[in-house]
């Protein structure tokens, strides 16, 4: 199950915090995949927010993230975990 860490810093609606699998944009053009990103995605206004430490220990400072779903690691646990 996912949990809910903080509130958005653009609408204050609620924050779900788990593992993305993301692309970045480069200002070459090329782009970067990324797996398993901790972060964490505003539900109303799909923001997705990621350490800022995290981007540059990745060297994604002056990158763009232009897609992010929920890593297939995570789906896979969630679904072979026990029902509460």
């Amino acid at each position: 199950m996912m949990r809910d860490q903080e509130r958005c810093p653009h609408c204050g609606r609620r924050l779900v915090t788990t593992r993305f699998d993301t692309t970045f944009r480069l200002p070459d053009d090329s782009e970067r995949l990324c797996f398993g990103i901790p972060g964490s995605l505003c539900e109303d206004c799909h923001q997705l927010y990621v350490d800022p430490g995290l981007i540059e220990l990745l060297d994604l400072g002056t990158g763009r993230c232009v897609f992010a779903i929920q890593s297939d690691s995570v789906m896979q646990q969630e679904a072979w975990s026990p029902a509460d």
